[in-house]
């Protein structure tokens, strides 16, 4: 399980949620990354068998990181940064595309 290094990091905290729990994060860590380091490893379910899935290759190749970011869904966690008070939830199947 990816955890943070014990060194010191001098980035400011953030603050994000997901779902019903508060997560704390680092300025510039990516929105996989700041999950992964608070334990979370589904991030989404396959449209047709409702399988979990969670990073993968964390650079935007895989989409296996998609997640609704303050609403919008189909947002690939391992490119987009955190800001702070972001609201994340995990993407279920296949989310609605509206022209």
């Amino acid at each position: 399980m990816p955890t943070r290094l014990s060194s010191p990091d001098s980035r400011p905290t953030l603050t994000l949620h997901f779902e019903q729990r508060e997560i704390s994060a680092r300025q510039g860590d990516s929105v996989a990354s700041a999950l992964l380091a608070a334990g979370i490893k589904r991030f989404r379910t396959t449209p047709v068998s409702a399988t979990p899935r969670g990073p993968y290759c964390m650079m935007g190749v895989c989409f296996d990181c998609l997640l609704v970011v303050d609403g919008v869904p189909n947002q690939q966690g391992c490119q987009v940064q955190v800001r702070d008070g972001m609201r994340i939830e995990r993407q279920l199947g296949a989310a609605e595309i509206t022209p």
